[in-house]
């Protein structure tokens, strides 16, 4: 699914705002083309500052009647595809830490309200994007000693894939009042903006959800209090046991579409 009309557009806008951007069509699923990738960005531009891990596809079913290539497709791109360049990031930022260069480098993945609190009709997508919210928290507490933060989105935006489902394009269209468009892309950014900022380098290990102007800390799983019987419980206590956890915690939120 790549776009490379899609990519020549956003290297021209880039361009006649005064930057700098270059196109590159390598496979994020491969590890060898990821490689290239990385090392074409830092060839061009003398250094790497920044990895946003933001590539996406849809391949939406009900669990009953997916099929492994649309489960294997999802995690190939999302879970995979943020491996892969990350990797070849992170041992460049190593290589530099242990040759004795300050690091300032910064991890920016792209997860999902559908991994955060599952959504119907996308348990591959929901699956691949809960992965990506743990790597976040991983990469977090492995990276900061080589000066590397890890933080994840979430964002609620018009984008391809959104838009290719009539009923979410329709839910997103820009207001014909021209009052403030909550969907527009464009609201993401300054949050992606600000995370790959020098100023950001005291927050990492973080999912945020950002729409429109709304921006949340998504707090992830949390081990509750919990109930210690102090020796081993029997099957027939269990149940009760249960009921009792749930009185006292906080609800789970809810699935998307249920």
């Amino acid at each position: 699914d790549i776009n490379l009309e899609a990519a020549q557009s956003v290297v021209d806008e880039i361009t006649r705002s005064g930057g700098r951007a270059i196109i590159n069509s390598s496979d994020i699923t491969h590890y060898a083309d990821s490689q290239r990738a990385v090392a074409e960005a830092v060839a061009a531009f003398g250094d790497l500052h920044a990895v946003v891990n933001n590539a996406g596809v849809n391949r939406d079913r009900m669990f009953a009647s997916m099929t492994e290539h649309e489960w294997d497709t999802i995690m190939a791109v999302h879970l995979k595809g943020h491996f892969c360049i990350t990797s070849h990031a992170v041992q460049y930022w190593r290589q530099q830490s242990k040759m004795g260069s300050a690091v300032s480098g910064r991890i920016v993945n792209t997860t999902s309200g559908a991994g955060l609190q599952g959504s119907i009709g996308q348990s591959n997508y929901a699956a691949a994007k809960a992965g990506i919210a743990a790597l976040t928290l991983n990469q977090a507490a492995e990276l900061l000693r080589y000066g590397i933060t890890a933080n994840a989105i979430a964002p609620v935006a018009r984008t391809g894939m959104t838009t290719a489902v009539p009923e979410m394009a329709a839910r997103m269209a820009p207001p014909s009042d021209g009052g403030f468009d909550v969907f527009a892309p464009e609201n993401v950014s300054s949050l992606v903006v600000w995370l790959c900022s020098e100023s950001s380098g005291d927050f990492t290990g973080r999912i945020l959800e950002s729409e429109g102007g709304r921006l949340c800390i998504a707090d992830g799983w949390r081990t509750t209090s919990g109930i210690d019987k102090g020796s081993r419980w029997a099957p027939s206590e269990i149940g009760d046991a249960i009921r009792e956890l749930l009185r006292s915690e906080v609800p789970a939120q809810t699935v998307w579409g249920a």
